[in-house]
């Protein structure tokens, strides 16, 4: 197999996030489930955006936090995502490529803008997000580069972007040309209610091999499986795939693999300010290590470490060097 050009190369969301803080009330008067994600309408959005406070404007979108995050711990990141020719969208390339990401997917010319997802943070860190798609579900299989996919040791999906057919096309065609290069392929599961939405096309991806590992939280797991039992998720999710990592919060992680469970503490956090982003950083994490070649007690640490920095302060991409705070945790030479 030869070398790989990109560590990771994550295929999602090309969206801006506009992080506010609210009080509980705020979203009962919205009618917002609390710590859900919703997707909205664009007049939706507006409205949204009318009531809220002021806000601070971050590029975001999940994979591309996740690959942003590998950057940050000295990985070569690649992602690919759509946004309109607009001002947002010129400052998610901007952004992301400042953080030394490959970005080469070409803007829309025409049709939806650049799609943007609204997170309210109440006082206890927790995030509500209404998400407007936009020129994010305009991702096709002709912008999938075939090259840059083969040159990547990790093709990382978000579970997000299974919704639109065109951009579902596109996610297959990447998988099947990973393989094809004797690549390895992962997909975050991303939310419950994604999951609700599709399970029986994720669990087919999972038993057909399409892709060869699956990042989940505690509450997406037990929806895969619809049962509040995790045990018997977990043994359930052993049967359909050969690598998992499962996320619990301040309880760490298990990573299931073919020589078992190792299961890896939470990195201790002096203060949750906004969990947005803890899952994309997690990710983050791990993906840097197993590029690496590291086991899977490092990857999960590093996993467990990149949540703890992004969960401290505002917004889903890291304040400082990961690379550095993993150096200084004794978990990078």
């Amino acid at each position: 197999m030869p070398s790989a050009r990109y560590d990771v190369l994550g295929i999602g969301n090309a969206i801006v996030d506009v992080i506010a803080r609210a009080e509980e009330d705020f979203l009962l008067k919205q009618a917002m489930r609390k710590g859900t994600m919703a997707l909205i309408d664009e007049a939706r959005a507006e409205a949204i955006y009318e009531a809220m406070g002021s806000a601070v404007e971050v590029s975001g979108g999940s994979a591309a936090n996740t690959i942003v995050g590998l950057s940050s711990l000295g990985g070569r990141g690649a992602f690919v995502g759509k946004v309109k020719d607009d001002v947002l969208g010129r400052a998610f390339s901007h952004d992301i490529r400042a953080a030394g990401v490959a970005f080469g997917t070409p803007p829309a010319a025409a049709g939806p803008s650049t799609g943007r997802c609204y997170v309210l943070v109440t006082p206890d860190g927790e995030r509500t997000m209404n998400t407007y798609l936009g020129a994010a579900q305009d991702l096709h299989p002709a912008d999938i580069d075939a090259d840059a996919v083969a040159a990547s040791a990790i093709i990382y999906l978000e579970g997000y972007l299974w919704d639109p057919k065109n951009a579902k096309d596109a996610f297959l065609k990447a998988a099947k040309i990973a393989h094809e290069a004797e690549r390895k392929v992962a997909l975050s599961l991303s939310d419950a209610f994604c999951v609700d939405r599709w399970r029986d096309e994720f669990l087919q991806l999972m038993r057909s091999r399409t892709v060869d590992l699956i990042f989940a939280n505690e509450g997406e797991l037990q929806s895969l499986y619809q049962t509040a039992d995790f045990n018997t998720a977990v043994k359930a999710l052993r049967a359909d795939i050969d690598v998992a990592v499962v996320t619990r919060s301040e309880k760490g992680c298990l990573v299931i693999g073919p020589d078992g469970t190792e299961a890896v503490p939470a990195f201790p956090v002096e203060r949750v300010v906004d969990t947005t982003g803890a899952g994309d950083l997690f990710a983050a994490g791990f993906l840097s290590g197993l590029a690496r070649g590291a086991d899977d007690r490092i990857c999960g640490r590093l996993g467990a470490m990149a949540a703890a920095e992004v969960i401290q302060h505002l917004g889903a991409r890291p304040e400082g060097s990961l690379k550095d705070m993993a150096r200084d945790n004794g978990l990078l030479d």
